[in-house]
């Protein structure tokens, strides 16, 4: 296993994976053995609680949070990491870093200056040596989006890409049309 979040993450799947089989096992055994007719829960371990009107509530209250917790977990294990630092080429046989933050923000200013493009949104991730980019224009209703592809990838991506050092920078352009609020009338 890696070290880090990563390999913590991977850790605990697997101790929870393997406590979920072993539950799951016994119960598989418990019940093979069992008559036809035999239940889990015993009638007076069902019934212990019926009487206080708090405690199906809160059971419904507890696993409501934990569902909530699991798709938040999940959600953090689907999200791509951030790029932290992107390594530059120096031309001098040396190397040097970049905050991944600052080339996004660099990415966005120059996004922006292209013609129809009302916002844009850059989010790097990958490794250091190899990031790739994830950009979002907001684009005018009367911009043209062949132009305005065309701009992104000839000028900001090619100007990134010789500013860094980077051979190849993979990008994933997702093209949005930008909110008006429209006027009321009276």
């Amino acid at each position: 296993m890696t070290a880090g979040p990563r390999g913590g993450n991977r850790a605990l799947i697997a101790l929870a994976g393997l406590l979920l089989l072993g539950a799951g096992g016994a119960v598989l055994v418990a019940g093979l053995g069992a008559a036809p007719d035999a239940v889990l829960l015993s009638e007076a371990t069902r019934e212990r609680w019926q009487d206080r009107a708090w405690w199906w509530p809160a059971v419904m209250a507890a696993l409501a949070v934990l569902v909530v917790l699991a798709l938040m977990w999940l959600a953090a294990q689907l999200r791509r990491p951030r790029a932290p630092e992107v390594l530059v080429d120096t031309h001098d046989g040396g190397a040097a870093t970049l905050r991944g933050r600052a080339l996004e923000a660099a990415l966005e200013a120059e996004a922006e200056a292209v013609d129809g493009v009302a916002r844009a949104r850059v989010r790097l991730t990958g490794a250091g040596a190899a990031p790739e980019a994830y950009v979002s224009l907001y684009v005018e209703p009367d911009a043209d989006p062949a132009f305005m592809l065309t701009a992104l990838t000839d000028t900001v991506l090619h100007h990134a890409r010789a500013t860094t050092g980077l051979p190849v920078l993979p990008v994933e352009v997702h093209v949005r049309a930008a909110g008006r609020r429209v006027g009321r009338v009276t």
